[in-house]
């Protein structure tokens, strides 16, 4: 436990810190397969659940999540949490009371807090907010073809750290592959850095790619949903459009009839 709020603090110092030191341009995104993706894609509540678990216990020490609220965790197509699980969740969390003013335990229509420093970016829109997650030239490309998104980005930026650093103004940056420069953000994930319930490997693939799953999540919340609407809307218009063009040849074969006679 020492060691992970040593962690912890050692994140919230450089998360936050400086602003990117170059711009990333033309940096290496791997393409993680993720169960949400696809016209049938779901989340996977396990892995929704151990994003939560490593989004609470190592990226919470500075970034928010603002957009989300508490209850919102108990969706059957989100992390599932029964409802005394979520209240004994959110319940480890100080909100400010709206009314009162003062800090008091969270319940579960409050949201998460926001970010805990000011220049730590809030995560709610994280897998949908960068340009860069569209493809090339914003035609989203990427996410038609090969299903490669927001969640890619996030799981190939917290495992593309080469290790290589450089200090200017007394600020260290590091060099990162995902994003294709430098940036003030330090790794922060390491092997057994948390302690899964349900036994899987907290490595540091594993990891990335669990709270990745979960920040598409508090983005999309409604993907499956939108995706089986969308499925509906698809047969629907089919449906409509043969019937169209069957009353469109009911009606005119008469008159082509005639043409053809005269």
């Amino acid at each position: 436990m020492i060691r992970k709020l040593a962690l912890s603090a050692l994140a919230a110092l450089t998360l936050g810190g400086a602003p990117a030191l170059a711009a990333g341009n033309g940096g290496h995104v791997h393409d993680y397969a993720f169960s949400f993706e696809g016209p049938f894609g779901t989340y996977d509540r396990a892995q929704l659940q151990r994003g939560l678990q490593v989004y609470t216990e190592v990226c919470s020490a500075c970034h928010g999540l603002q957009l989300v609220a508490f209850r919102s965790l108990t969706a059957e197509t989100g992390p599932g949490l029964d409802a005394d699980t979520m209240r004994a969740f959110a319940a480890q969390w100080e909100v400010r009371d709206p009314e009162t003013g003062e800090y008091r335990a969270a319940g579960g229509p409050d949201h998460f807090p926001g970010p805990q420093l000011e220049t730590a970016p809030d995560l709610s829109l994280m897998a949908k907010a960068r340009a860069g997650f569209h493809g090339p030239y914003g035609l989203g490309l990427n996410q038609l073809i090969r299903g490669m998104g927001g969640a890619e980005y996030i799981a190939s930026f917290l495992t593309g750290f080469t290790g290589e650093e450089i200090e200017q103004g007394g600020t260290i940056f590091y060099e990162n592959s995902a994003f294709g420069g430098n940036v003030s953000m330090n790794p922060v994930l390491f092997e057994g850095l948390v302690e899964y319930s349900d036994g899987t490997p907290a490595t540091e693939e594993q990891m990335a790619q669990d709270v990745a799953a979960f920040l598409m999540w508090a983005a999309e919340p409604k993907l499956t949903e939108r995706k089986m609407w969308g499925f509906v809307g698809v047969i629907f218009l089919t449906m409509l459009a043969s019937l169209l063009y069957l009353t469109n040849k009911r009606l005119w074969a008469p008159v082509k009839a005639e043409a053809k006679k005269g």
